[in-house]
């Protein structure tokens, strides 16, 4: 049933990443990414392609981690008989509120261990995801890997993930499925869904000359996120509005003229007051 259960992670992330192509790409991909989707669809056993295309129907997540004894996507406590047999993998387990399947964290999966705020702690805006400590607004890198790795470090220095390597490698094996990069805007928008234990986190990187991203692609302002499943449909809309902001020509170039990370922050948050409420 592992195999299974693999299987259905990599469909869920193809479906995820063909949503993400559709919102803020040019749609030239789509094809090849519904190939791949069919081709795992059909090595899925009966039983499990049927529950799937039930699952499928009333939303774009099909699939919960169990993080700490809980369902990541409704939190609900999954109960000590069927915890256990969501570690072992042998058999399907579906979470009793949500109705997904439940698959166990991979020993090395990268987790946010961001410390939960107090309650009189009422964050707005753009600070709910991010901070002035993850603007890096003069990114010495100059390839893709160093950009990613770079920010992850910065996020991992700020704890807000338990592992820069982890995040780094995650993120890299996403860029490998289909580009981040922006067509024609120098931005890229690298992320790792799947990251949980806190809520969705990113951090911004400008460079200091454009670097290639994937062969085709200069890019100047990279944005790692850190994305808790659960959140993944507000992720897409964050996206297409980040997106839609950034590459405004007045925004671009305030970025690429913020001289620290302050000035980079307030930059972040005035593009983003409008739809980051």
């Amino acid at each position: 049933m592992k195999g299974q259960l693999n299987i259905l992670r990599q469909i869920q992330e193809l479906v995820l990443i063909r949503e993400e192509h559709h919102k803020t790409g040019d749609g030239s991909k789509i094809d090849d990414l519904n190939d791949q989707i069919f081709a795992l669809r059909d090595q899925l056993n009966p039983q499990v392609a049927g529950i799937y295309e039930r699952l499928s129907k009333r939303s774009l997540i099909v699939m919960s981690a169990m993080t700490d004894g809980n369902c990541a996507v409704c939190g609900m406590q999954v109960p000590i008989a069927q915890a256990q047999q969501v570690r072992l993998g042998q058999h399907l387990v579906t979470c009793s509120s949500c109705g997904r399947i439940l698959f166990a964290d991979d020993a090395d999966t990268v987790r946010n261990v961001t410390e939960k705020p107090d309650r009189d702690d009422v964050r707005t805006g753009v600070s709910r995801f991010s901070a002035e400590e993850l603007m890096i607004p003069a990114l010495e890198a100059r390839t893709r890997e160093e950009a990613i790795a770079m920010l992850s470090a910065a996020l991992e220095k700020g704890h807000y993930i338990s592992s820069a390597e982890a995040l780094t490698r995650a993120a890299l094996e996403r860029e490998a499925i289909l580009t981040t990069a922006m067509e024609g805007s120098a931005l890229a928008f690298p992320h790792v869904r799947g990251v949980e234990g806190g809520g969705l986190t990113f951090a911004v990187g400008v460079c200091k000359e454009p670097i290639d991203w994937d062969g085709k692609n200069k890019v100047q302002v990279v944005v790692l996120s850190a994305i808790p499943v659960a959140v993944s449909a507000f992720y897409l809309r964050l996206l297409a509005d980040m997106v839609s902001a950034f590459k405004k020509g007045d925004a671009l170039e305030a970025m690429r003229e913020a001289q620290t990370p302050a000035a980079l922050w307030r930059v972040l948050v005035k593009q983003t007051r409008s739809f980051v409420k």
